[in-house]
């Protein structure tokens, strides 16, 4: 008998991990497998969290996060979106994954359901599993060359158990972007029925025309069942810093604590230092990787976007593309196929739910010179391939 809970023991690795790992450090592969870019994180945000080791910043710090950065997203957050943001509602519980986890272990249990948006990042899918609840999805549909999906449709897909819905905008992996109507009848529909509403934004600034997508942030009052996700690995390429916050009900800030300690005890101090510079004195560097992130786009849409076998949309947000190859049969075989003959890493489309299976999942984040040559080894891919994709063009 296993002494493991069944909903522990049941979990699988992401198809992004089955894929990634066994070659995660190899040199001679491009990797476009994950979300992030081949650029270290900016000097002026390394030398923050050098001079804070340097002042002995090493001890424990408030498990809701340093009341600095708490500050500083504060203002960060007002700035961006013309508002006030009560500070209370504020919380860095680590990563913003973390802050997915947590959202999920503070709702759902067995015998609750949870409504994903998909194509979905999987570890939304992991961490609402890992508390035994049922899951359902509802696909964003590509028409006309987009992704989208009207609210009436997530409504059409509750329960009368649903306790959390799941979105995420700019969406990881279409870079679709929830329109800001979208956003008011979903959180009015949340209200009445009293299920909370989570938001994973942390994509926030990665987009193509703006400075910022629609945000709950601007809708939700601090009496609404929301809680939103953002943190530093994208906007300010910080992936491996894992530091990230949570906007919630400020009763809900205990909580928040309470699991935190059971985790991780709250983010690094150090790291929370870094966050702080970036957050102060990042403004540029956001803009700059927003253009190199448009051109890693452009890239993307000249050589994929316009193959006979390609089906692809042009992302509004983020920093991903999810082409569809009709005919590519396993996902999974398609890209250990690129993976082994080629040396470029890709995602397979079956990990972010259901419907996805003949599509991948790359990052277009990578050096410019980079991407363009994994993009022709996939091209090159797909062409040998040729006959064992059949007729169905595009």
């Amino acid at each position: 008998m296993s002494l493991l809970r069944t909903e522990i023991e049941n979990l699988q690795p992401s198809g992004i991990a089955k894929i990634a790992l066994p070659r995660f450090t190899d040199p001679s592969v491009i990797p476009l497998w994950i979300g992030e870019g081949d650029l270290v994180t900016a000097e002026f945000i390394r030398e923050a969290a050098k001079r804070a080791i340097d002042e002995g910043h090493t001890f424990y710090a408030n498990t809701r996060g340093r009341g600095e950065l708490r500050d500083a997203i504060k203002s960060y957050l007002d700035r961006v979106y013309d508002m006030d943001l009560n500070p209370d509602r504020i919380s860095v519980p680590g990563s913003s994954m973390m802050g997915i986890t947590l959202a999920a272990q503070m709702t759902l249990g067995r015998g609750r359901h949870a409504l994903i948006v998909s194509p979905n990042w999987p570890n939304i899918e992991t961490s609402v599993r890992a508390t035994g609840a049922y899951i359902g999805f509802v696909r964003q549909r590509m028409e006309h060359g987009r992704w989208h999906l009207d609210a009436d449709d997530i409504i059409a897909a509750v329960r009368k158990n649903t306790r959390a819905i799941y979105i995420n905008s700019p969406c990881n992996p279409t870079g679709w972007i929830i329109p800001k109507s979208t956003l008011e009848r979903l959180l009015d529909f949340c209200r009445e029925r009293e299920i909370l509403l989570i938001s994973d934004e942390v994509y926030h600034r990665n987009i193509y025309d703006g400075e910022a997508a629609p945000s709950l942030i601007t809708l939700a009052t601090d009496e609404d069942p929301v809680i939103i996700i953002n943190g530093f690995s994208k906007a300010w390429a910080m992936t491996g810093w894992r530091l990230g916050w949570m906007v919630a009900p400020a009763r809900y800030a205990q909580h928040i604590a309470v699991l935190s300690e059971c985790f991780n005890t709250g983010a690094p101090s150090i790291v929370q230092f870094a966050g702080i510079a970036a957050l102060r004195d990042g403004e540029d560097l956001v803009r700059s990787l927003r253009a190199q992130y448009a051109g890693g786009r452009d890239i993307v849409m000249q050589i994929l976007g316009q193959h006979p076998r390609v089906e692809l949309s042009k992302p509004e947000g983020a920093f991903y593309a999810f082409p569809r190859v009709p005919g590519m049969g396993s996902s999974l075989a398609f890209a250990e196929g690129l993976l082994k003959e080629f040396d470029v890493g890709v995602a397979p489309g079956y990990t972010f739910g259901p419907g996805n299976e003949e599509h991948i999942r790359l990052c277009f984040a990578q050096s410019h010179q980079r991407l363009t040559e994994a993009l022709q080894r996939i091209v090159a891919y797909i062409d040998q391939l040729g006959d064992q994709l059949g007729d169905r063009q595009v």
